[in-house]
Order: structure tokens, then sequence, then C-alpha cells
């Protein structure tokens, strides 16, 4: 296997579609360094490990020798990206737009190489623009090729509104390819539309189209929906080293392999292959893989010494071994007369219902500081401070206080 073939396979782990791989290969063999690009609407302040699918295959094309480009979208975030939504998204005022990228711009660096990354504000050349270039630039597209697109084929069947600006967010992404001179763009599965119309409108402007690396979307905590902080079912890079650890480790032993595929550096394909199959054959506890997955990103987002004392307090609650006191504390309002057990295990968020955390006892499955507990009838009162767990996998350190 040639060196542009190798560089081609680690570039392909993961990743959903390229369009077109032939093409490349061909400019990986050319031996330039390539100009990567991938764009980031500002519209939270943090960022997650959803956002960190795209960032990581930014770092492989950095260790190739390849110069990357976070694109922050200043100009494109006070539109909106439609994707996925089926109403018009509320614009970001310039104020929050500005705050959130100076957030993001500090944050990428955990994954990023500083010194291979160009960071650019798509405002740059949007600012410069005026109304007849805007107008210009629209009139590349064609509103029956917009409906093309899933989201917006159906709030028009559903007879749903669309606005004029929402059409514009997809020729605005796809020029920044062409002011960047982007030689490949990386993007979700449900940006494709959107990467795609970078490739034509660089034909239009006289340039070679970009390849499009799509990667798969990455299921939060729930197993179910895309990773979200509205959702709730996601896990910030910025957070403490603990929550990292003890959510990673509450993930379905089927999501963790995409988790491995997608995020881990140093689990390798043929290696994630040997330990699935350890596990299989009942000689491997997936648990113990998950953890090595929980710590490798504790490590990354601070540092191997904060990474172990996260484990170290995860295994003071699961295996009984270590000092709970290393676990984040959580602070659960109560009245004056107090909670009852299952009312104080859905305040705490680890049952969704009092009539789940109910039936919760009646199986045995609640501990509090390691012991089982089946009264669903004992009150908790301010000033009470111990860890709960439901299950296996979910538990937290509480403090009640009064109302």
């Amino acid at each position: 296997m040639s060196e542009a073939e190798q560089a081609l396979a680690t570039i392909a782990r993961g990743a959903d579609e390229i369009i077109k791989q032939e093409d490349l290969l061909e400019r990986l063999k050319a031996g330039r360094p390539l100009r990567i690009k991938a764009g980031f609407d500002p519209t939270a302040p943090d960022l997650h490990l959803g956002h960190t699918v795209l960032l990581n295959k930014m770092r492989q094309f950095q260790d190739l020798g390849h110069q990357v480009i976070f694109l922050i979208g200043d100009f494109t975030g006070m539109i909106g990206d439609p994707t996925g939504k089926n109403a018009t998204r509320k614009p970001l005022t310039r104020e929050d737009v500005l705050k959130n990228a100076e957030t993001y711009a500090a944050q990428v660096y955990k994954v990023l190489d500083r010194e291979r990354t160009e960071v650019r504000f798509n405002s740059e050349w949007f600012s410069k623009m005026g109304a007849a270039d805007m107008i210009r630039l629209a009139a590349q597209h064609t509103v029956a090729r917009m409906l093309e697109r899933d989201d917006f084929a159906k709030r028009y069947a559903a007879q749903q509104p669309i606005a004029i600006h929402e059409f514009m967010y997809p020729l605005t992404q796809g020029y920044d390819s062409v002011a960047l001179e982007a030689d490949v763009e990386l993007g979700g599965t449900d940006q494709k539309f959107n990467l795609l119309m970078g490739r034509g409108l660089q034909e239009h402007f006289g340039q070679k189209p970009q390849i499009v690396l799509t990667m798969p979307l990455l299921e939060g905590l729930d197993g179910v929906n895309k990773m979200s902080k509205s959702l709730g079912n996601y896990i910030g890079i910025d957070e403490p080293a603990i929550d990292i650890v003890t959510k990673t480790m509450k993930i379905g032993d089927e999501l963790m392999w995409k988790w491995i595929d997608l995020l881990s550096f140093e689990i390798g394909v043929d290696e994630a292959k040997a330990l699935k199959q350890a596990i299989e054959s009942g000689g491997l506890n997936p648990r113990d893989v998950k953890l090595r997955l929980a710590r490798e990103l504790a490590t990354r987002f601070h540092d191997a010494a904060a990474a172990e004392q996260a484990v170290a307090g995860w295994h003071a609650v699961v295996r009984g071994e270590g000092d709970t006191s290393l676990l984040p504390l959580t602070e659960v309002v109560v009245p004056a007369e107090g909670l009852r057990l299952p009312a104080l295990l859905t305040a705490a968020g680890l049952t969704a219902s009092n009539s789940e955390a109910s039936r919760k006892l009646k199986e045995r499955a609640v501990r509090i500081n390691a012991e089982v507990v089946e009264d669903a009838q004992r009150v908790f009162a301010a000033g009470f401070e111990g860890v709960l767990q439901v299950g296996k996998r979910n538990f937290a350190r509480v403090r009640l206080t009064g109302g």
C-alpha cells in the first residue's frame, strides 16, 4: 500500500461518504498540503463530543501534514442553518454570535494543533459583499433545486413556511469554499446538500471542486438522538473530568463501538475488532473497554492526572473502591417536610418519574451509599448528603438544601 493509500485509509475511517474518493487519492498523491475546511455556526457557547467528530477528522488531516481551516460562521450564524428543522430558526444577534465564537476559538485547541490551524470568520468576505453581489450569488441556484433538500421538501409538502433567507444558507456556506479555495470540506451527513453546493459554486468560479467528506452524526447519552445541548444528552468538552468519565460510562454497550470509531485516537480499527471479539467470547467485560474510552476522553480534554482521579471517583461508586467525594455534587432543593425517596430519585435526575423510581425500588435496583434500599416511604430532609444509585450506571452525589 502506498503512502497516499495509507493516508486515505486513515481519513476514511469512520467516514460515511467521500465524494469523490478517487479525486482525494489523486490529490494525496500530488504531495502538496491540502486545505481542509469545516464550518461551525456559533449557535451555542460550548462544544460537545458531537462537534469533536469533525474536529478529530481535522486532526487526522493535520497529523498527515495538511492545513485545516476552522471556519466560524459568524455571518451565516445570523441566518441560522435550517437543517433538520421543521420551522424557521430564530437568527442570532451579532452579540450572541461573537460571544459564542470567542468560546469556540478557545476550545478547539483541545483537539486541533494550534500551529496547523487557520481560524477564519466568514464575515471577512460577506461583510464586503453588497446587495448586488448577493443577488448574483442567489442567481446560481433555482428554487426547484433548493426544494430537493429533504427538510425543505418536507416543510413545503406540509405547507409549513420557508423564509427566503433560509435558501441563502446553503449558498453562503458553499461560497465559503470558494473564498477559502478548499480542497476538502467536512460535515455531518445532514450537511451533504450544503457541502455539494460548495462543489458546484467552486466550478462556477473556475476552481477545482472540493472533495466532500461526511461523518456520521454521533448519538448522545440516550443512544437514540443526535448529541445536542437542547436535548441534554451531551458531554461538553469543558465539563469536569469526573463528568466526562461518569457520563461516558452510562452509554450503551452497542453505542460504545460507534463512539470508539468516531472519538478514539488510541483504539485503532484492528484493536477495536479484537476487543469486540473478546467481549463476544466472554473473555472481556464491555465495562473495561468503555472505561478505557472514558479515561482517554478525560485525558484529552483535561490531563492524565485529572482523568485518573475521575476514574477513581467512578470506581468509588460502582465498585465501592475509593472516595465518593471525588464525584460532582448536585444540590437538590427540598420542601420543609422533605422528599420521599421516589421523588428524590426523580429530582436528582436518576429516574424519569416517581412511578419509575418506585418500580426500581421494588426491583432492588436502588442503592444509597452502596446499600440496597426498598422503602419507598422513606423521607429525606434538608441536610442529607450521599450517593444515590439506580441500576449499574446511573448515580449521583447529592446534597439536600431547604427551599
